[in-house]
């Protein structure tokens, strides 16, 4: 009996690790790929307010992007919707593409409180199938993904930041 548990136990432990071993590369593995998906805007399908549907097609053909993933609840993310209002003007060349996957009345709500919902460079999305998040690589809110004139990716930005940084960015 000890014997067999001699040769039971390295065995298990060995497919153990081979199993560990194999999950941490198909992670690294996918991240790679999720990283080289998103170089250029990758292909996309939301839902407007209006509830028609929304594509890459739908937006202006040589303009900067900005994409605010969002929750209405999140303080965050409100002060970022803030930020946009206080500083409209500077980001009238760039597009502003807020998404949340909440309903439509809930994103239609914050974007009158923060007054964006008439400005033809701002738009809000549902994302009700909940794509958005594994497309673009998000796992936190508010998160900014930026894109310029070209649809190449600048930058992901994760978390709050200030609007003279997002400027910048897209200046470079």
């Amino acid at each position: 009996m000890k014997k067999i548990l001699k040769i039971v136990i390295p065995v298990l432990i060995i497919i153990l690790l081979v199993f560990m071993s194999y999950k941490v590369v198909s992670k690294i593995n996918h991240k790679k790929q999720v990283a080289e998906n998103i170089k250029k805007m990758p292909a996309f399908s939301y839902v407007t307010l209006e509830n028609k549907e929304f594509t890459q097609e739908n937006l202006a053909q040589n303009k900067a992007t900005l994409f605010i993933y969002f929750n209405s609840e999140c303080d965050f993310c409100n002060h970022e919707a803030e930020m946009v209002q206080q500083n409209i003007e500077q980001l009238k060349d760039i597009q502003v593409v807020f998404i949340s996957y909440e309903p439509i009345e809930r994103i239609k709500a914050f974007a009158t409180k923060f007054k964006l919902l008439h400005h033809d460079n701002i738009h809000f999305l549902s994302d009700s199938k909940i794509t958005f998040a594994t497309t673009f690589d998000v796992k936190s809110m508010p998160c900014l993904v930026l894109y310029d004139k070209d649809n190449n990716l600048i930058e992901k930005i994760k978390g709050q930041v200030k609007i003279e940084t997002v400027l910048e960015k897209f200046s470079n």
